[in-house]
């Protein structure tokens, strides 16, 4: 691991971890957390297999803080199961993660027979995947060493929000969620009144930054004139109010970071690359995404440095556009969208997660292309993923069935396209861990070469 042993360990102790771990493929529910890392501390999930719902209870001990911790199965699927977690040194500035676990399934000697080979290669597949998410965790959280933030993350029930908030937790940051309606006080939680479109401005005072992702899901259904002016209002007005909001405390956040999103260039097909300094195109998403990012200028006019972060297709098997891709593919269902020649701008979960954390430091402001090195066409996007998860991508859904299925909202989504490249972030050094398409692939499937 790119860290020193007591950091690699503190990622393990600190509130998150649990979530980080937890592999998109797998069906798990977390129904209790440790309060804290030590002896006789107990972690409980729900899980899914084939159907089935099994309940895993876990107990710690040999706690050891900087060192390692084990933890035994009291209750849940194998006979026994004992797993050791190892931080140790190697060098100054590296360590090793060693996990040790020893098991035994049910049913003796039938058991192991019948389900022995299959188990232990779920147990590679996923120790692997853990230690990779570790490592792209660890390499984030480097570029600003020792840095610890103070900050609110709006939009947490969502696939990004709901991902940066254990991100930051493991990474040492203070994190509080701005949520609708009544506020955990506990937890420390910001309370957002909708109806009146009002923050909680005492709970934002003396915060470092602000990280506002809450909007209406803009796939979600077809687009309606009336859902149109939904995904508008759920972004333009919230924003607006929490700019004016930030704008108007005695403690103001050094930096706002807004989410906007790549439709703002609209439709260019190729060979046209554009980056942050390119014009604005046409269309809705165009229209939405600068109202959008024009909502924070109170924020920006109070001082406070507003980074308007345009995230493109967002990779994960867990939620998204990836998640609804894979049953067709694995079914041989995949192929091109329309013609196949429209830009696919796209970035890996974990390294939109480093994005994030990296401008609320750099020394960044206005809009920034949250997108990986390089766009590829939509035709290469399929092939790619279908190459990744053993299917071909044989099966190509023409324009007209696009149009009649999706209307406008597949028009706009999946028949345009750009190709946008990430010039800000690669002048100021940012480090993607998932910069090639065909790894992100792999790495969200658990498919590994």
């Amino acid at each position: 691991m790119p860290t020193t042993a007591r950091e690699l360990a503190d990622w393990h102790f600190r509130s998150g971890a649990i979530d980080r771990l937890l592999p998109p493929w797998e069906d798990v529910e977390v129904l209790e957390r440790p309060g804290a890392m030590a002896d006789g501390a107990v972690a409980r999930f729900r899980m899914r297999k084939f159907g089935i719902g099994i309940e895993w209870v876990a107990r710690h001990h040999d706690v050891h803080p900087g060192r390692g911790f084990s933890d035994t199965q009291e209750r849940g699927p194998f006979r026994s199961w004992v797993h050791r977690h190892s931080f140790l040194p190697e060098g100054d500035r590296a360590s090793m993660l060693e996990d040790r676990v020893q098991y035994e399934l049910p049913g003796g000697l039938l058991g192991r027979a019948l389900g022995g080979r299959t188990v232990a290669a779920d147990l590679e597949r996923m120790f692997a995947w853990r230690h990779q998410r570790t490592r792209h965790d660890l390499q984030h959280h480097a570029a600003f060493p020792g840095e610890r933030l103070r900050v609110a993350v709006s939009g947490t029930n969502g696939l990004v929000g709901g991902s940066l908030v254990p991100f930051l937790s493991t990474g040492g940051h203070d994190v509080r969620r701005i949520v609708r309606g009544k506020a955990d006080a506990a937890r420390g939680d910001v309370a957002w009144d909708t109806r009146s479109s009002s923050f909680d401005a005492r709970a934002l005072e003396g915060l470092d930054a602000v990280v506002h992702l809450a909007g209406a899901g803009i796939a979600d259904v077809r687009w309606s004139e009336e859902r149109k002016r939904e995904i508008v209002a759920s972004r333009v007005g919230p924003t607006a109010s929490l700019a004016r909001t930030l704008a108007s405390l005695e403690r103001k956040p050094r930096v706002l970071v807004c989410a906007s999103a790549i439709g703002w260039y609209g439709d260019r097909p190729a060979p046209q690359r554009v980056d942050e300094d390119s014009a604005i195109g046409e269309g809705f998403l165009a229209e939405t995404c600068e109202a959008w990012e024009r909502a924070t200028d109170a924020a920006r006019n109070a001082g406070i440095r507003v980074v308007n972060l345009r995230i493109g297709v967002v990779l994960s098997a867990r939620g998204g556009a990836l998640a609804k891709l894979l049953p067709p593919f694995r079914m041989g269902l995949g192929g091109a969208v329309g013609s196949g020649k429209q830009g696919m701008s796209w970035i890996d979960l974990d390294d939109l997660l480093g994005a994030l954390r990296f401008v609320m430091s750099a020394d960044v402001h206005g809009p920034v292309n949250a997108v990986a090195p390089e766009p590829c066409s939509n035709r290469e996007f399929g092939r790619t993923l279908g190459r990744a998860i053993g299917r071909p991508a044989v099966a190509p859904l023409p324009a007209p069935a696009v149009r009649a299925m999706f209307g406008e909202m597949g028009e706009r989504l999946l028949l345009e396209g750009a190709y946008v490249r990430p010039a800000r972030l690669r002048q100021l050094g940012f480090r993607w861990a998932l910069p090639d398409l065909e790894a992100a692939f792999r790495f969200e499937t658990g498919r590994f070469a």
